[in-house]
């Protein structure tokens, strides 16, 4: 089960943003929707391709309420992120699954919200968050471009 990750932008609502218009509604009727952290909305599909069609389905509404878009694929890691980018790279073959693991973001949660990600380019293991106190990270894989 492949799963996309929506964060909004701090200034709107995402899931009432979402939720009330039809185009976006319709393209999440069909899935069931959760809130791993605050202000998000997370989906799962069947596969990295269906993922990435669906957030092309709501591309609009991304550009325009959402601050992150992240997508956990177990095939290339069960307990990491890939950057949305990143997804749709491995999804048409120009980086591989091996290859992904060069770059990182690493957030912090406090409070069920994501805090200023640190960007690490992994050699070994990954050091500590230390820009703030956290509960917990979020290890997000990201594009060189991206870092």
């Amino acid at each position: 089960m492949t799963q996309v990750c929506i964060v909004g932008s701090p200034e709107v609502e995402l899931r009432y943003e979402l939720l009330s218009r039809d185009t976006a509604r319709e393209a999440l009727s069909t899935y069931r929707l959760h809130k791993p952290y605050a202000n998000s909305i997370a989906i799962d599909t069947i596969s990295l391709g269906a993922a990435v069609s669906l957030m092309n389905d709501l591309n609009w509404y991304l550009v325009r309420f959402a601050q992150l878009t992240l997508v956990n694929e177990p095939s290339v890691a069960e307990d990491e992120w890939l950057s949305r980018k990143l997804a749709r790279a491995i999804r048409d073959g120009s980086v591989s699954r091996e290859q992904s693991a060069a770059f990182v973001h690493i957030y912090g949660v406090k409070d069920g919200q994501l805090t200023e990600p640190l960007a690490v380019e992994r050699d070994g293991t990954l050091p500590d968050y230390d820009l703030a106190e956290v509960e917990e990270t979020v290890i997000v894989r990201v594009t060189e471009a991206e870092f």
